[in-house]
């Protein structure tokens, strides 16, 4: 067994365990594919044929992977195991007993641009309004009830189902349901959810089935089984039932997709289905310093729902953990990008030697901006450049349009989004008329009647009057202002922020972000210029695609942590470590999302193999306003022995640079680190004592809120309303908190309890 002597003691012993069942926790950085694949090979070894060993996986890349690896061992072989991802195994599987469930064995697989075709084409025939069911929405709650095996039968016997639907006005998703799965069966065709939910049906309703792939399958491997959602378990349960030669590889720590329906109980319980298990630990880390794991360690330590293991390094000790400030995005943006130049310049990096980490997308465009400010090349990962997204191009084209009617392009793209009843037919008149009369198409558009008929005329027109109110605000107002109302009139705003989809949230997050950046645009002092046609010129050079798109090129990485999952970088910037970002405010509602997000910054930190660094913004904008920031909570949770702050950032030109001579302190454990008190004005101080919330805390119904009235809020404890501005839903109130002075806030995000009822 000479092949196994690359291989530390814990490792060699789980992979010799090769009968019963069996559970490996990997910590990061232990080399868990290559046990994955040195197991594979020493069954192989030892008689056991491949074409009885089953092993899924999550990523097409990690099977092509750890196939080539098994191949290197064990030679051709290794094409006759069952490997690959669970929908690819299941999918092939599916072709060959399909006539068991009544389909063809050539069934159509749909994607999901193919399934929401479908619903749209549902809805309209049911004479649904598809601003209330959103296909988006639809499409979101019928794949969720699939992964939890629930049948259109089922989901329309299930009362508690039927409630929900009917108190949030959408009491026909069952009917819908029933005809998406009617329809998909006449067609001979499967959705990407339907070949775990038909496999389990198949196993569940067919036993001879079942018993013919228990026998096949003598033994099963799951990499990354703390993704695994509640159908994959049970496949994988039903498959292992006769044998029980099953071995799960994961790590609880790295358990980030509950929103895709993953669920952490499956290898926290995974003893109690299987109660002579043998468990072993890959706590050694090759991939990270020493100072990177123990603040690894000591984040994660403070979740309760976990599996007990002590992650080491035995790398070099490496430099400690840096933490930025910045009083606002853009100038953590900007401060991020000279880091990464000086870092790259000093120690002869690379720059696909870094990645930065954000916990959403919309965070890219302060980082995307600064880094081309420096000319640094960068790529995104796992997404679209920020100003590539399809929200952001709508509105941009509407911005486009407004300042040249003649672009066709921009028109084409947005005449008919949101919905208004222009079809391509209409849009094609309007094109075949304007050559046909040696004039624009927007001319066309303003003129409908001339060159239209009745029919669709009065829509056209009413598109080419809103352009030109556009033209008309445009000439008077402020970028922002400017901006701000042609998404909410031309409805763009309103489309998405009722799109309630975990996409369609992003989408309008998105939105908000490129106001936030045209807001700053059009509060700097730098310039006299402010108009959006200005903010329009800068954008187009920031847009330009580059020119080389070689997967290989030297660039830094930007992505979301759940997009880095896998990946390893020399260096790594974790950006934007505020409370309510992350972790995220929709995490802060229970412990298990809470702990779920701890588990995400713990995922973030790991990626980095000889220094990490952390940051946050003292300031951001959001929804238009400037707002203050705490320091997320995580980073009250890092031992302070491994960290280094660097508070030397100076507060932005328009920020108030009036110092109290105070000293503040950032106490953590048994050390304090000193820095300057933040500018009174713009910031609230990190150190401001955390308050505890009073017993049975609730938020009240702050719909009628009023001046004068006492307040309590979980964080920022006891203040007095001072003002209130702005319509509902977006009323600001402005309230004095005794701890930490005055602050503004979005009622419908603020949490607050009313003390005076």
């Amino acid at each position: 067994m000479d092949y196994l002597q690359g291989l530390n003691p814990e490792q060699q012993a789980a992979v010799k365990q090769i009968k019963g069942p069996v559970m490996i926790i990997a910590g990061a950085g232990s080399g868990k594919t290559r046990v994955i694949t040195y197991r594979v090979a020493h069954l192989i070894r030892n008689g056991v044929d491949a074409f009885n060993i089953l092993v899924l996986t999550f990523t097409n890349k990690a099977a092509r992977e750890m196939r080539e690896r098994i191949n290197h061992l064990v030679g051709p072989d290794a094409k006759n195991i069952w490997m690959g991802t669970f929908h690819s195994v299941f999918a092939k599987l599916l072709r060959v007993e399909a006539d068991k469930i009544g389909y063809p064995n050539n069934f159509t697989i749909y994607d999901t641009d193919d399934s929401k075709s479908v619903l749209r084409a549902i809805l309209k025939e049911m004479s649904l309004d598809d601003k209330l069911y959103n296909p988006n929405f639809v499409h979101n709650r019928i794949s969720a009830a699939k992964n939890n095996l629930v049948s259109w039968q089922e989901y329309q016997k299930n009362e508690q189902i039927q409630a929900d639907d009917f108190s949030s006005g959408r009491g026909m998703l069952g009917i819908i349901y029933q005809n998406y799965a009617t329809r998909c069966y006449r067609a001979g065709a499967m959705d990407f959810d339907d070949l775990l939910f038909k496999t389990n049906e198949l196993l569940k309703n067919h036993p001879e089935v079942l018993n013919k792939y228990q026998h096949k399958f003598k033994y099963l491997m799951v990499d990354e089984y703390q993704d695994t959602n509640f159908s994959q378990y049970l496949i994988v349960k039903r498959l292992a039932a006769v044998n029980e030669n099953i071995c799960v590889v994961g790590d609880d720590a790295q358990s980030i997709y509950a929103f895709r329906g993953a669920n952490i109980q499956n290898i926290l319980n995974f003893e109690k289905d299987y109660p002579d298990l043998k468990v072993f630990k890959l706590e050694q880390n090759y991939r990270s310093t020493q100072n990177i794991v123990n603040v690894a360690n000591s984040i994660i330590s403070n979740n309760k729902e976990q599996l007990k293991k002590n992650v080491f390094s035995e790398k070099e000790t490496g430099d400690k953990i840096k933490v930025l400030r910045a009083f606002s995005d853009n100038e953590e943006g900007k401060i991020i990008a000279e880091s990464i130049m000086q870092e790259r310049s000093t120690r002869g990096l690379k720059w696909h030697d870094f990645a930065i980490l954000y916990r959403t997308n919309a965070q890219s465009r302060s980082m995307e901006e600064a880094l081309r400010k420096m000319g640094t090349p960068y790529k995104i990962y796992g997404g679209l450049s920020f100003y590539q997204r399809k929200e952001i191009k709508d509105l941009i084209a509407y911005f486009r349009l407004t300042f040249n009617p003649n672009d066709e392009e921009a028109l084409k793209r947005v005449i008919n989004y949101p919905r208004r009843g222009i079809g391509d037919t209409t849009v094609d008149r309007i094109i075949v008329s304007a050559d046909q009369h040696q004039i624009t198409p927007f001319e066309v558009v303003v003129n409908p009647s001339k060159y239209l008929d009745g029919r669709t005329s009065a829509s056209v027109g009413a598109f080419g009057t809103m352009i030109q109110s556009f033209q008309v605000i445009t000439k008077t107002q402020t970028a922002y202002e400017s901006a701000l109302h042609i998404a909410q009139h031309s409805g763009l705003l309103k489309d998405l922020y009722e799109d309630k989809s975990v996409e369609g949230l992003n989408r309008y997050e998105n939105i908000q972000e490129l106001l936030n950046g045209i807001k700053e645009f059009s509060e700097r002092e730098d310039i006299e210029q402010k108009g959006l046609d200005v903010f329009m010129q800068d954008v187009a050079l920031l847009t330009n695609d580059d020119k080389d798109n070689d997967p290989n090129a030297d660039t830094v990485s930007l992505m979301t942590i759940h997009s880095s999952k896998g990946l390893e970088f020399p260096q790594v910037y974790v950006v934007g470590l505020e409370e309510n970002l992350f972790p995220s405010q929709m995490s802060l509602n229970s412990r298990s999302d809470l702990e779920e997000e701890r588990r995400l910054f713990y995922v973030a930190t790991t990626r980095a193999e000889n220094k990490l660094t952390l940051s946050y913004a003292t300031s951001r904008f959001k929804f238009g306003t400037l707002i203050n920031c705490e320091p997320s909570r995580f980073l009250d949770e890092i031992d302070a022995r491994y960290l280094e702050l660097d508070y030397t950032a100076k507060p932005a030109a328009n920020n108030d640079t009036s110092y109290n001579d105070e000293r503040t302190a950032w106490s953590r454990g048994n050390e304090t680190f000193s820095k300057p008190k933040q500018p009174t004005v713009k910031t609230t101080s990190i150190l401001a004592k955390a308050h505890v919330p009073s017993a049975g805390f609730a938020p009240s119904d702050t719909s009628n809120l009023q001046v004068g009235m006492e307040v309590e809020h979980e964080r920022f404890g006891f203040g007095k309303v001072i003002s209130l501005e702005g319509n509902k839903p977006d009323i600001k109130a402005t309230i004095f908190f005794k701890e930490i002075g005055q602050k503004q806030l979005l009622l419908k995000f603020a949490k607050l309890r009313i003390l005076n009822i």
